[in-house]
C-alpha cells in the first residue's frame, strides 16, 4: 500500500518534485498515525530531458540525493517513474526528403514521415532536433523553412520555422529524442501503416516490429452480411 503523484511533464529541476513531497508529507503521517500500513510513496514521472537548444539538463544526482533524504525520515520506499528520461533520448525517428517547395516567403522540406508516426510537434508544438544523417550534409549552410509530411492535413509538420540543413529529395533526416511517446502515440491514421522499429546496438542492429502492409491494416475490415452481394 501506498501513495501516489503525479505533477506534471518534462520537469528539469529538483524543486516541483520536493514540493509535492511536501505536500504528500503531511498526508502520509497523518495516515501512519491512523495504522495505515504504508510501504511506498511513489512521486511519479516527469523527468525531463533536452530537446531544444538552451534546455537545461536534470540534474537526476542532485534529484535523487534530495529525495532521498527528504523521504527517508517516512521509513517508505521511494518510487519514481523515469520513462522519458530513460528511452526519450534513445530514439531517433528516420525519414527521407521527398520534395522541397517554396510558397511566397516560406520554404518547404516534404518528407515521407508524418503527424501520425511523431504527433507531438502538431499536438502540442513539441520541439525536436531534425539533422542531416549525412554529416557532409551539415556543412551547407543551412535555410530556414517547415519540415512537412505528405499528410494533406495543415497540422502534418514535423517542424516549423526551422533553421535546417537544405535537405534534398532522397536524403536521409534524423528526427531526435522520439523514444519517447513517439510510438506510443503513433497511429494509422490515412491508411498509413506505423513505422518499422529497429533496435540498435553498436554496429548491430534488428528489426524489432516490422512495418505493415496496407493489406494487414484492412485485413480485418469486412462487409455486413446485409450489404454482401
Amino acid at each position: 500500500m501506498g501513495l501516489a503523484c503525479h505533477i506534471g511533464s518534462q520537469i528539469l529541476e529538483a524543486s516541483p518534485f520536493l514540493a509535492s513531497f511536501e505536500r504528500l508529507c503531511g498526508l502520509v503521517r497523518a495516515l501512519q498515525a491512523d495504522g495505515a500500513p504504508l510501504r511506498q510513496l511513489d512521486l511519479g514521472g516527469g523527468m525531463g530531458i533536452t530537446y531544444a537548444p538552451g534546455d537545461r539538463e536534470l540534474d537526476v544526482e542532485q534529484l535523487g540525493a534530495a529525495l532521498t533524504a527528504a523521504v527517508a525520515p517516512l521509513g517508505l520506499e521511494l518510487v519514481l517513474e523515469p520513462g522519458r528520461y530513460l528511452v526519450g533520448s534513445a530514439g531517433v525517428l528516420l525519414t527521407r526528403v521527398i520534395g522541397r517547395k517554396r510558397s511566397g516567403e516560406r520554404e518547404f522540406v516534404i518528407v515521407d514521415a508524418a503527424m501520425n508516426d511523431l504527433l507531438r510537434p502538431a499536438l502540442y508544438g513539441a520541439y525536436h532536433p531534425i539533422v542531416p544523417v549525412d554529416a557532409a550534409a551539415g556543412e551547407r549552410p543551412t535555410i530556414r523553412a517547415d519540415v512537412v509530411g505528405p499528410v494533406c492535413e495543415c497540422g502534418d509538420f514535423l517542424a516549423q520555422d526551422r533553421l535546417i540543413a537544405p535537405a534534398e529529395p532522397g536524403e536521409l533526416l534524423a528526427i531526435l529524442s522520439a523514444g519517447a511517446y513517439g510510438m506510443a502515440m503513433a497511429s494509422t491514421y490515412n491508411t498509413r501503416p506505423l513505422a518499422a522499429e529497429v533496435m540498435v546496438r553498436g554496429g548491430q542492429f534488428a528489426v524489432t516490429r516490422p512495418r505493415k502492409t496496407v493489406d494487414a491494416l484492412i485485413a480485418e475490415e469486412q462487409l455486413p452480411a446485409w450489404l454482401a452481394r
